[in-house]
């Protein structure tokens, strides 16, 4: 895979987390198991193709580290907007709007831009940064992209896990306290 451009890996491996995301909770989605983990294993799919190296020079962990709690805290926002209720039937579902796509839109277009702009745009300004801040190059920017989408799918699931205790939390405290109102 070393042969495609940045551009082309990131547009790969953005859109084809973004899709499996996208398939997997917009709309009224049941809370399951293999939801949660269909898109963790896309990640790491992704991480085994795309992964070449892992730079520890200089700054390059740094920045790897900056792409991971940015994924952290993109997929607790993401998270904030994907509510969670128990239907009739008993089971737990979310529901992904309009925002939830947005924050993973906006996320996914923002590595491909950027890639597209490393190549086409500022590639000159990215290497001097990249001096400047002893980044070694290529492989770092491109780790870093893939570890925040790790992060955000990871974290992403956590919130799945952490909504799906808390409804049922909230309805064995109903079942102990009968009468009580939801409040």
């Amino acid at each position: 895979m070393s042969h495609l451009s940045q551009f082309v890996t990131a547009l790969i491996a953005s859109g084809t987390i973004l899709i499996i995301i996208l398939a997997t909770d917009i709309g009224r989605k049941r809370i399951t198991t293999a939801r949660m983990v269909r898109s963790v294993i896309a990640v790491a799919v992704i991480i085994a193709i795309f992964v070449r190296a892992f730079p520890t020079q200089g700054n390059d962990v740094s920045l790897q580290l900056v792409g991971i709690g940015v994924g952290v805290i993109a997929g607790l926002i993401a998270g904030t907007l994907l509510p969670a209720y128990r239907h009739e039937s008993g089971d737990i579902y979310t529901y992904g709007g309009i925002g939830y796509a947005l924050v993973w839109v906006v996320l996914s277009s923002g590595r491909v831009i950027f890639a597209y702009g490393a190549e086409h745009w500022f590639t000159a300004d990215l290497i001097r940064f990249s001096i400047d801040y002893k980044i070694s190059g290529r492989d770092t920017y491109s780790n870093a992209f893939v570890f925040m989408s790790l992060a955000m799918v990871l974290t992403r699931t956590a919130v799945l896990l952490t909504k799906m205790r808390r409804v049922r939390a909230a309805e064995a405290a109903r079942a102990v306290t009968p009468g009580r109102q939801n409040v």
